[in-house]
């Protein structure tokens, strides 16, 4: 797994891989180095805009078309997101990402996004879960939790409150393991 220098252990012990924030206006999205050196294979590329193709150039070609597409659809109607795909590493070794995350308008109106990458390789070991049977988001009270903490997260962000805003980090990280759990 790849992790971000000085992550705090809870963090690491979820599967965080990385951030990534995005400017739908631009077309470009900035990863922190542990989203960047899995997802875009290069660390060098951290806090660079990158266009979709290089942010996400290791995604499994079997799920490149639909991650892309469902990716292009939030840009255009902001909200939550959340997809579960493949990602190929260096060594071709498959690993499974849960991307969520929200796409929501700034002050001025401009598309932007913020979210995180978890890394749900060990809930997949023993079933392969198709890629089409991932393109459907069933609702459930976890996936309806997870958007709600994403929301608070970006407010407490927005109001500076950081204390709060390490809390909800946590929450939404046990969030994602919760989800990756339920395969």
């Amino acid at each position: 797994m790849f992790f971000i220098a000085g992550m705090a252990p809870a963090l690491r012990a979820a599967g965080l891989i990385g951030t990534w924030g995005t400017n739908v206006a631009a077309g470009r999205s900035v990863l922190d180095e542990g989203a960047a050196a899995l997802l875009a294979g290069n660390a060098a590329l951290a806090g660079q805009p990158l266009p979709l193709e290089a942010a996400l150039a290791r995604t499994h070609p079997d799920d490149r078309d639909w991650v892309f597409e469902r990716i292009r659809r939030v840009r255009q109607t902001g909200g939550p997101f959340s997809a579960e795909f493949r990602i190929l590493t260096d060594m071709n070794e498959v690993r499974w990402v849960l991307n969520r995350g929200a796409l929501t308008p700034d002050e001025t109106g401009a598309m932007q996004g913020r979210g995180a990458y978890i890394d749900t390789t060990d809930a997949h070991r023993d079933a392969f879960i198709s890629a089409a049977s991932l393109s459907q988001d069933p609702v459930n009270t976890l996936d309806v939790a997870a958007d709600h903490c994403i929301a608070a997260h970006t407010a407490l962000e927005r109001g500076g409150h950081f204390d709060l805003h390490r809390i909800s980090e946590m929450l939404l990280f046990g969030i994602g393991q919760a989800l990756a759990r339920r395969g």
